[in-house]
């Protein structure tokens, strides 16, 4: 074998050693900005037959990915405001609907305290879309990288007309408006976070103009996707589609592509507002 082959040989095994290494100690943790609810259903999936109705409790999904190259948050919650004064934070009629329970312990902030980090420490701020329950404390990570989709960052603070510009709206103007001149990694497509295959950003359109979620390799060998809004609840994977979408096509195709990747890879899936399934899996580390 010649010398050069028997270096890309080595090289190629090098990097292979490397990968192992990083994919052994990455773990995930998933966490709560409080619960929505108790409320109908139907209000958020309009499509669900009137004999399938219930009163649901939906968390509201962070994640926090602890990866040897550095500290991620996935999705930073409700603002810290709504644990004082909802009504005088978001838009009339989001508080008397979700009926948030924020407490100021399930901010992004004290959760990552609880958990042994702080936001000084956080390298990357992924935001699923920059819905008031996703993005709310973006602005507590000056220091972070941010990661978005470029569409959605038009979206943030340009919204569609149909999902509120002021009120009402799922979109928070004072959610962004101390955060427009943070490092911002602008995509447009997925993205290997750290260069490993270890945390992947997943663009996943439909719910907003440009969502992403996420898959995530732990050193178990587990695949999780991390759907956030792309897929609500299990109701969705059953065929009835979220209310509020930019767009139904996208959407649906999005939630195609998440299943098939679920179902090819023996991946778990882990959705943005199903109460039963955090019940069952939230508030603990995967590894």
């Amino acid at each position: 074998m010649k010398t050069s082959s028997i270096l890309k040989v080595l090289a190629g095994a090098i990097c292979a050693v490397a990968a192992s290494s990083a994919f052994a100690q990455v773990k995930v943790y998933w966490t709560t900005s409080g619960m929505f609810g108790p409320f109908d259903i139907r209000g958020l999936i309009p499509a669900l037959p009137a004999d399938k109705s219930r009163q649901i409790t939906i968390p509201v999904s962070m994640w926090v990915i602890d990866h040897p190259k550095g500290l991620v948050v996935f999705d930073t919650g409700n603002n810290v405001a709504i644990t004082e004064n909802c009504k005088a934070y978001w838009a009339p009629g989001n508080c008397d609907f979700l009926k948030p329970s924020q407490k100021r312990e399930d901010t992004i902030d004290m959760q990552l305290k609880k958990l042994g980090y702080s936001v000084d420490k956080v390298k990357a701020v992924v935001t699923s879309h920059t819905h008031l329950d996703h993005g709310g404390n973006i602005e507590m990570f000056p220091n972070a990288i941010h990661v978005l989709q470029k569409k959605e960052l038009y979206q943030g603070w340009w919204p569609e007309k149909f999902q509120g510009r002021s009120t009402p709206g799922s979109f928070v103007n004072a959610d962004l408006d101390n955060a427009r001149e943070f490092n911002y990694l602008e995509l447009n497509g997925d993205y290997d976070l750290f260069g490993d295959g270890t945390v992947q950003i997943l663009s996943t359109p439909g719910h907003t103009l440009g969502h992403q979620s996420m898959k995530v390799k732990t050193g178990s060998g587990q695949t999780i996707i991390i759907t956030q809004d792309a897929i609500w609840m299990q109701e969705n994977l059953d065929g009835y589609p979220a209310g509020l979408n930019y767009s139904v096509k996208d959407y649906t195709d999005s939630v195609n592509r998440l299943k098939m990747m679920r179902d090819l890879e023996n991946a778990d899936l882990f959705m943005a507002h199903d109460g039963d399934q955090f019940k069952a899996k939230g508030s603990r580390w995967y590894k």
